[in-house]
């Protein structure tokens, strides 16, 4: 997908992908990773997600990769945060407090940058990714933190009344993806059409949202 979808998202502040709450899986299922408080965590494709929030009021460190500089200006804005900033390759960095937030294109993303990390959250990356991206992403993910486990969310709808983003992402898809690095454990599955009415106006008549973890295979 063309990274100028995705600032253009932003500069219109059409951002009905941003939560207003934590996410309620994340909060039910992460203890499931069993990762110390003090760790560093990986948010790929962040945003401005108040998930990095509840994380870091839990006691953990966040890494966060995003490409738009308008979501990372926000986040530390509406914290009335004043970050350092430094640059790294095409990449940059912003950091404060618990909160170090990488600018860039996540395939770019060095291995400098999750040096440390214990675990990633995955609520809107690769839903986020068309299909043709999807494999190239699980594969640098891996390349990334072959050993950390992943909290994933995903959506599961039919592709043939919505186009994404988000994606659709079958089971199937997530076995395709991560089976061969992963061992993967369903969570939960939830129906979620009622919290996102505005798919209910895009052409949905059904959908639902996965949790799952991911670790890594010894």
């Amino acid at each position: 997908m063309d990274p100028t979808f995705w600032h253009e998202r932003w500069q219109n502040k059409d951002i009905g992908f941003h939560q207003s709450d934590i996410h309620a899986l994340l909060q039910k299922h992460w203890s499931r990773l069993a990762i110390a408080k003090g760790s560093s965590i990986f948010v790929p494709l962040c945003g401005k997600s108040l998930d990095m929030v509840w994380l870091a009021e839990q006691g953990y460190r966040v890494v966060g990769a995003e490409l738009s500089p308008l979501a990372i200006d926000e986040f530390f804005a509406e914290r009335e945060m004043q970050p350092a900033v430094r640059e790294v390759g095409s990449f940059t960095v912003k950091s404060a407090g618990p909160y170090e937030l990488w600018r860039g294109d996540i395939f770019e993303l060095p291995l400098d940058a999750v040096a440390g990390i214990a675990g990633v959250y995955d609520r809107a990356a690769l839903v986020a990714l068309p299909d043709e991206l999807q494999a190239p992403y699980a594969a640098k993910l891996f390349q990334l933190l072959p050993a950390a486990p992943i909290l994933l969310i995903t959506l599961d709808y039919d592709a043939a009344r919505m186009t994404g983003p988000p994606f659709s992402i079958s089971r199937a898809q997530v076995d395709r993806l991560f089976a061969g690095n992963y061992a993967i454990t369903e969570l939960e599955c939830r129906p979620a059409l009622d919290l996102n009415p505005r798919f209910r106006q895009r052409g949905l008549t059904s959908l639902d949202e996965f949790a799952y973890l991911l670790s890594g295979r010894k």
